[in-house]
């Protein structure tokens, strides 16, 4: 069964990013250009070479784009299913559709909003090459520590359900979640290096456009995947007295 449920996992995953990359396509790509036009007409001004293009935008922005999306898409619905496999029956009395809708709603708040309130996604002309690897690190241990706070409240979570009530239990939890993400936020270096001429609609649009690629994504594994795990888990629980009768 855990097979079946990661198999569509990934068609879901690989669903979800083929609506991601059209969603970049019409509202990110185009602001891509602007900043790359913005870094050329920079570099021309100061009198310095373009630099070649080993892949042509062309081609960055159509094969490229679909490629990186669907094997992002497939490897993130591939470890959702497995997720969802070992949470079914463990998270609360959920169904397959609930389940998925909510670790879909998870995974995009602690993978995604938290450490892009942090660390938002910059286009082209935005960042000093020098610090490429401070501020990798500094993205991705922001995602460590959100991952961590999530664990933390949920294993708080039980106790404070079963003390306060179902309702105050949720609230207080994702409270303490709230508190532990604020605290490693204002731990976290502060990263700044846009341009002060740098247009400010390009880089709030392109940073929109890069929130709602990420959303479609989830929402789409979310909802997608539930009715598909739906049919698995009912087609198992029907071949169990057939397989105890043989």
């Amino acid at each position: 069964m855990t097979g079946r449920l990661l198999s569509r996992g990934m068609i879901a995953g690989i669903a979800a990013a083929l609506l991601a990359f059209v969603f970049a396509r019409f509202f990110g790509e185009p602001q891509v250009n602007l900043a790359i036009a913005f870094e050329s007409a920079k570099d021309l001004a100061a009198g310095e070479p373009p630099e070649p293009e080993i892949i042509s935008r062309g081609v960055q922005a159509s094969f490229g784009l679909l490629t990186a999306a669907v094997m992002y898409g497939a490897a993130y619905g591939g470890i959702f299913a497995t997720i969802f496999a070992f949470a079914y029956g463990r998270v609360g009395r959920f169904s397959p559709r609930a389940l998925s809708a909510l670790l879909a709603a998870a995974a995009f708040v602690v993978f995604v909003l938290v450490p892009d309130l942090k660390y938002p996604p910059n286009p082209p002309a935005v960042g000093l090459p020098s610090t490429i690897g401070l501020r990798t690190g500094a993205y991705f241990g922001m995602i460590a520590l959100s991952l961590c706070a999530a664990a933390a409240s949920y294993m708080v979570s039980r106790p404070l359900i079963r003390r306060l009530g179902h309702w105050n239990g949720v609230l207080a939890s994702l409270g303490i979640f709230i508190i532990l993400v604020a605290a490693v936020q204002a731990g976290m270096p502060d990263i700044n290096e846009v341009p002060t001429d740098f247009p400010a609609t390009v880089l709030w649009r392109f940073r929109e456009a890069a929130l709602g690629m990420q959303i479609v994504l989830w929402a789409t594994i979310g909802l997608l995947f539930g009715p598909l795990a739906s049919r698995v888990l009912t087609t198992a629980a029907a071949d169990k007295p057939f397989a105890r009768n043989g």
